[in-house]
């Protein structure tokens, strides 16, 4: 296994350092949000159709891994952040987590259904986008699913905005969902939503499937 960047270093870095404060923030968050929930049931209706694990990459302190257990999945989280990580055994004792990158994931080819990118892939440069997009379906079954969540740039192209952890992008849907297809993913839908009251930029969401 090679040694993390200098980037992830940091971002791992960042993450430990608001860890509680982000998993007191995050833990019912999606209680408010009956788009993201829909798109995430969605995911869960397909990913269920086979059986095999789902992984949860950038899972942060879990709460995302727990609900995606409670739509009936198989499923572990995974992220940089050790501290993150300690937080997420600590309130889910009965899920899987461990500590990774999604660009070098510690699986055998193949070996996921489905893999969940939920506002994970945000903080990676655009140009490493496509080698974390072929990590995923190094690991990712034929006909296993892919879900995207994103902050979209709303007619901008990549745009790098000041994230309350550290450096994130904004992408434009149609040129992520090109990346995803050179990859091997075809696009099964995908949903905008428009910020909420207390958020700044559109949310972009995309599903996908490995071709076989």
């Amino acid at each position: 296994m090679t040694e993390p960047s200098s980037h992830l270093c940091a971002t791992a870095d960042a993450y430990d350092a608001m860890a509680v404060l982000y998993a007191e923030l995050a833990r019912n968050s999606l209680d408010a949000l009956p788009l993201d929930r829909a798109v995430l049931a969605a995911f869960a209706d397909l990913a269920r159709t086979s059986a095999g694990h789902v992984a949860e990459l950038g899972c942060g302190p879990g709460y995302l891994t727990a609900h995606l257990r409670d739509l009936g999945l198989d499923v572990f989280g995974v992220d940089l952040s050790p501290v993150m990580i300690d937080l997420a055994r600590e309130a889910y004792p009965d899920l899987r987590f461990e500590v990774g990158s999604m660009d070098a994931l510690d699986l055998p080819d193949g070996k996921l259904n489905g893999i969940v990118s939920w506002y994970s892939v945000i903080h990676a440069p655009p140009q490493d986008v496509p080698s974390y997009l072929a990590e995923f379906r190094r690991v990712l079954a034929p006909g296993g699913h892919l879900l995207l969540g994103f902050f979209e740039s709303e007619g901008e192209p990549v745009t790098a905005f000041d994230h309350k952890v550290t450096t994130a992008y904004r992408w434009p849907i149609d040129e992520l969902a090109g990346l995803a297809g050179e990859a091997g993913f075809i696009e099964v839908g995908r949903m905008l939503r428009e910020p909420g009251e207390d958020e700044r930029f559109r949310r972009g969401h995309l599903l996908m499937r490995l071709g076989k």
